[in-house]
């Protein structure tokens, strides 16, 4: 509770103005309704806050208890536009598995956003588990799968011009379907990468490593530049 408070002060400091905070799920850690209510006092924010499920989520209680919306199991899709640009978030979550896949309803419903946004118009597109490899093995085992359907998606949208997401709990950048795929840093942990363990061991966590976010600028170019910064505690 303390990292994430520290990272919502440090952004409600800003002497700026966000476009959104985007927290690509992994909101609870046993989908109970007191970390969800907890969960929503803690995203409060003078920033637009989206939140999307991860695989420790649980979608009837993440939409009654965080989102305040009637329980249901559907994915949960929303977007936001500011200025002249789309943020899409996708329910990557398959209940009851920790790996991840874009469900044909959730599919169709970015296809249609797509559809009726020009196409001069730029797409950001998140979720929680990465579409690509991230060479973490224990990461990779647990990622998104079925996402040729998403890069032939993106093959028809010229204009969804990057992939962010969470899951892997490190800040990295690599590629999907042509477009940069950004992952957020971790909050309350840090995954320690394969070089960084000791051979055999599952020491995969670092509890000891600050919070961070990615700062993601969309130029009136189209061009997506990304920060990461690390934010102190205590």
């Amino acid at each position: 509770m303390e990292r994430t408070e520290a990272v919502m002060k440090y952004l409600d400091d800003l002497p700026y103005d966000l476009d959104a905070v985007v927290v690509t799920g992994d909101v609870a850690d046993h989908a109970l309704p007191t970390e969800y209510q907890k969960a929503r006092a803690l995203l409060s924010s003078r920033h637009p806050v989206m939140v999307c499920p991860g695989n420790h989520d649980d979608r009837a209680a993440f939409r009654r208890f965080l989102l305040h919306q009637p329980e249901s199991t559907a994915p949960i899709n929303q977007a936001r536009r500011f200025g002249d640009a789309v943020i899409a978030l996708c329910d990557s979550s398959v209940p009851g598995k920790g790996e991840g896949m874009l469900e044909e309803e959730t599919l169709t419903w970015l296809e249609d956003l797509l559809d009726q946004t020009r196409r001069s118009t730029p797409v950001l597109v998140g979720f929680h588990h990465p579409p690509a490899l991230l060479h973490e093995p224990f990461i990779d085992g647990i990622r998104q799968f079925g996402a040729e359907r998403l890069a032939a998606l993106a093959d028809r949208h010229p204009n969804l011009r990057a992939f962010l997401c969470g899951h892997a709990h490190t800040a990295a950048a690599t590629t999907f379907a042509g477009r940069p795929l950004l992952v957020a840093p971790g909050v309350v942990s840090t995954l320690r990468l394969p070089w960084e363990r000791r051979a055999h061991a599952e020491d995969y966590v670092h509890l000891d490593q600050p919070p961070a976010v990615a700062f993601h600028i969309l130029d009136d170019g189209g061009r997506l530049t990304t920060h990461y910064r690390s934010v102190m505690t205590g």
